[in-house]
Parts: C-alpha cells; sequence; structure tokens
C-alpha cells in the first residue's frame, strides 16, 4: 500500500477519531479513553510503516500486526476502513450481533485479523512465537504487537518478554499503550509499573521512549527498531487517553463508556473544526 506522507499523517487521524466517536456512540458500549489515544499510531502503522496490501489482505509477507489490548479495537477497525479494508459505512455495525465488527477482534471474522485478543496479557506472547517461527521459516516480514500499560499486571506477558529477549527476536517491536489508566482508575494506583523502560532493558530489550502523539518520534522508533537485529524492541508511547476531546483526557472514568449523542456532537465538532486547519 502507497504509504502518505509524515505531513499528512496528523489529518488522517484526526479522521480517524472523528470515526472512532461515532462508532462508539451508535454501538452504544465500548471504550473510548485508549483508541482514542492510540489513534495517532494506528495511522502510522497502516499509512506509513506496515508492509500491507488491503486488496489481498492474506498476501504472505504482509507485516503482521497484533492487538493484545483488545478493547481498544475501534482504533483498528476505523484505521483498516480508512485504508481500504472494507467500506468506512461498515463501522456503523460494531458491536453489532452478527457483524463481522465484534467489541474485541476475532481473528475468523476477517482475514486481516491476526488473532482474536479480549484476555489481556496474551497477545506478547502469540507475537513472540509468530515472531520465532517467522525467523524459522526464513521470513523477512516483520511482527509488531500493541500492548497495554495496564496488562503489564499480568504474568504471563512478562513470560513473553524473557521468551522474546531470550531468542533474540530483532524482528518483533511491541508498542505499550502507556495511557496510565485502566478500568479501575490510575496504573500507579492499580499496580505501579515504573521504571517500565529499566525493567525491559533489564530483560535485555532495546528500549525507546516516545511522545505517542508526535509522528517524528513514532517513525523514529520504528527505524530503531529496524535496525536493531539482536534483540526485540520495545516503544513505550506516551499517549493521553481520549486525546483530542478536552472532557475525555485522562480521565481514567472513560477508559470503558462511550458519549451520548450531545457528547458525541460536541467532541466531533470539535475535531472537525481541527480538521479544518489542513485544508
Amino acid at each position: 500500500m502507497p504509504k502518505l506522507p509524515p505531513l499528512e499523517l496528523p489529518k488522517k487521524a484526526l479522521e480517524i477519531r472523528i470515526d472512532i466517536l461515532k462508532m462508539l456512540n451508535n454501538a452504544g458500549s465500548g471504550h473510548s479513553g485508549g483508541p482514542l489515544g492510540m489513534a495517532d499510531i494506528f495511522t502510522a502503522l497502516y499509512f506509513h510503516v506496515l508492509h500491507h496490501d488491503p486488496e489481498n489482505p492474506l498476501w504472505e509477507d504482509r507485516d503482521r500486526l497484533f492487538l493484545s489490548n483488545g478493547h481498544i479495537v475501534p482504533v483498528r477497525y476505523a484505521a483498516m476502513a480508512h485504508a481500504g479494508y472494507f467500506p468506512i459505512s461498515k463501522l456503523k455495525s460494531l458491536r453489532q450481533f452478527g457483524s463481522d465488527l465484534q467489541g474485541h477482534p476475532e481473528r475468523t471474522r476477517m482475514p486481516s485479523l491476526e488473532s482474536t485478543s479480549g484476555p489481556l496479557g496474551s497477545g506478547l506472547g502469540q507475537a513472540a512465537g509468530y515472531a520465532y517461527a517467522a525467523r524459522m521459516d526464513n521470513k523477512r516480514f516483520r511482527t509488531y504487537c500493541i500492548t497495554s500499560d495496564g496488562e503489564h499486571d499480568e504474568g504471563n506477558h512478562w513470560e513473553a518478554v524473557m521468551f522474546a529477549a531470550k531468542y533474540k527476536l530483532g524482528n518483533l517491536t511491541v508498542f505499550v499503550d502507556r495511557n496510565n489508566i485502566q478500568i479501575d482508575g490510575f496504573t500507579h494506583n492499580v499496580m505501579p509499573l515504573e521504571s517500565l523502560s529499566e525493567k525491559y532493558k533489564a530483560f535485555n530489550w532495546n528500549v525507546v521512549s516516545i511522545d505517542g502523539h508526535n509522528f517524528n518520534q513514532i517513525l523514529s522508533a520504528v527505524e530503531s527498531a529496524r535496525s536493531e537485529y539482536q534483540r526485540p524492541t520495545v516503544i513505550i508511547a506516551k499517549t493521553i487517553p481520549g486525546k483530542g476531546v478536552y472532557f475525555m483526557e485522562n480521565k481514567f472514568e472513560w477508559h470503558g463508556k462511550v458519549p451520548d449523542d450531545a457528547q458525541t456532537k460536541e467532541a466531533v465538532k470539535l475535531l472537525t473544526k481541527e480538521l479544518k486547519t489542513y485544508e
């Protein structure tokens, strides 16, 4: 798929945020904070980083993208729709009975999903296993995995961290959505994680810390990962949950709820006004 120039990525991210709000409001349930916060990273992945082909989603040499924290899948669906995997109009079927766009991704619903996810802490093990198998088969594609900071509370996540380091999976890149919230509150209250970067370094990972809303930093971090052949890379991305919607930003209460009609109208109006600055 042709890449968007870096200067066009912020505009695309705004379009994706607007669709996230609309689809969540239409569904009447789901998660708002994480999808809005990760819109910039998913935009960078689908429109600049990943080697993929929406018209051939099972292309053998495509990069693989695993979403461990499956509850933020609205941002993936929106990015996929804008990339051409399916019509944007289909986004309104989110969480509807029988829809391909379930509240957590189901691998068998569409060929472009690499895994079913929901139970937190499991995605990195799947991605690491895939990256290991790719190396055994002499495949050149890269494997990416999106994780939440809250799921670092899970022991099986750290087993995968050890596995990836032991087998020197330089073809594996992990993004941590470091938004500091989870469903019960702020991460530093639920289960303190810092220093997260030092923990990964202790497990012999290549560690890059970035502003998850700065496209230059996102793309530079990916290039750093591509140049590391002997270690897996973790990109710890500091993000703002609910990014772009002032009444959602940095509020853990928006982890697992959706805007009502009035809130959606206000949020879409704000983002649309910002979008016009790029025209």
